[in-house]
């Protein structure tokens, strides 16, 4: 059989691949799916690579496989490694961090002004993907990050370097890392002007550098040579896809809750209200990642967060048997009731760490509200993806339950947002489908949301 378009996502966890067909057509199809465990472990990616696609033959009932076109997602061996550099923690530092995780990245370390040995010691240690140098307006403050790449260029490491500070020290940043032999990504300032982000060319470059020099997990080699098109960390896609969905739909959060980390992206404005208090800007596409809520790497952070007690008080079986014997996807019903409540615990929390919040501040004139972090309230879609979010029955209530957990602080959506769940499990596919068919993507995902006002 031909395929129109194979899409590989390499997870964690699991090796997903997505079929597609009649692309080139008003009528583009998601026509089946195959996954098999990511064999990171085993020393190949390529071998759960191939196990997904003999599964999606067993599912398609065909006995050999020919496409047009191979596109591809990764987020395995750790993902896309970065560590992050800047000036001054709330400014620079923070707009080149969004700027990193809105790519999806995985950021390992984060300094604000000169490094220390202990920084230099670290940035040995985690030996990143890339690094990514910031810092100074445009026209302002420029030693600091020349120093701090004088100090990496020294370390003889060929990581890639993305420099995304003050644009007067451009020259300066190629001739440093032209003698140490890094390859050098110039880009526009994430913070040209004090309280203006401007993130989105740092997300595209870090994207390129990680398709042009990523073969991290053993045999990403033999995967990039069989992919035709891209090759993005896969939070990177599900965040190409919001904003995609964002600009057809309306302001709109997604949950994607995996085996290692829950990642919650928003696309939104925010209120008019809240951004004439707003004490620091906000981007308008905002990644949070959190490495601790996981629901099989992690699953025992997330029973230690709910107490095995109050587990155990909620449900008539043995708590202690299930963790146990726990696997990557949940068979019995006990199984599914207890990643369903892992699953839960995973949205609250996340949603709590990332939504923004009212502060009062008291001086002479009395009490005045601000806001700090990223405002919700005016959200209007609630997306779920990733295995836990698609393939559990109660993946509804659990969304719902979690908008219920209120606290009058915080900047949420109303509970008067739609659900809308990405039954196709294609987010990331069309995420990285978007880069070179984005009408094509939109159709997929609408398809798959099951969303009759797109």
């Amino acid at each position: 059989m031909r395929i129109s378009v194979l899409v590989a996502e390499i997870g964690s966890t699991t090796t997903v691949v997505n079929a597609f067909q009649d692309i080139h057509t008003p009528c583009p199809k998601f026509i089946g799916q195959g996954q098999f465990p990511t064999t990171v472990l085993e020393g190949d990616v390529n071998i759960g690579l191939q196990g997904a696609i003999e599964d999606l033959k067993k599912n398609l009932k065909i006995d050999k496989i020919e496409y047009d076109e191979m596109f591809a997602t990764s987020s395995a061996a750790g993902g896309l490694k970065m560590t992050v550099h800047g000036l001054v923690y709330d400014m620079t530092v923070r707009a080149a961090k969004e700027a990193a995780l809105g790519a999806g990245a995985i950021i390992h370390k984060v300094t604000a002004g000169k490094l220390k040995r202990t920084d230099i010691k670290k940035i040995i240690d985690l030996c990143p993907n890339i690094i990514l140098l910031a810092g100074g307006v445009d026209y302002g403050e420029r030693d600091t990050v020349l120093y701090n790449a004088e100090k990496i260029a020294e370390l003889g490491l060929k990581t890639p370097i993305i420099y995304a500070g003050n644009i007067e020290n451009q020259e300066e940043m190629k001739e440093i890392f032209r003698e140490a032999g890094n390859k050098l990504y110039p880009v526009e300032n994430v913070y040209p002007k004090i309280d203006q982000l401007n993130i989105e060319p740092t997300r595209k470059v870090i994207q390129d550098a990680f398709e042009e020099h990523i073969t991290h997990a053993p045999g990403m080699k033999r995967i990039k040579e069989m992919v035709k098109g891209s090759i993005i960390p896969t939070p990177g896609a599900v965040m190409e896809a919001s904003k995609l969905l964002k600009a057809a739909l309306g302001d709109l959060i997604t949950f994607d809750v995996g085996g290692a980390t829950t990642d919650l992206h928003s696309v939104t404005e925010g209120s008019e209200e809240i951004n004439r208090i707003l004490m620091s800007p906000e981007p308008l596409a905002k990644r949070t990642v959190e490495g601790d809520l996981g629901v099989y790497v992690n699953m025992l952070n997330l029973v230690e967060r709910i107490g095995k007690e109050k587990l155990q008080q909620e449900f008539n079986f043995d708590i202690q048997k299930i963790i146990t014997a726990y696997q990557p996807i949940p068979k019995t019903s006990e199984e599914i009731k207890f990643v369903e409540r892992l699953t839960l615990e995973a949205v609250v929390t996340a949603l709590e760490r990332h939504v923004g919040k009212l502060r009062y501040l008291y001086g002479a004139a009395g009490k005045t509200t601000v806001a700090e972090g990223k405002d919700l309230s005016n959200v209007k879609y609630i997306i779920g993806t990733g295995g836990a979010l698609t393939r559990l029955p109660n993946k509804i209530n659990i969304l719902k339950a979690a908008l219920k957990k209120r606290n009058q602080n915080m900047l949420l959506p109303t509970e008067e947002a739609k659900i809308l769940i990405d039954h196709h499990y294609i987010m990331a596919s069309a995420g990285v489908l978007a880069k070179r068919y984005p009408e094509v993507a939109l159709n997929l995902m609408k398809q798959s949301l099951r969303c009759a006002v797109i």
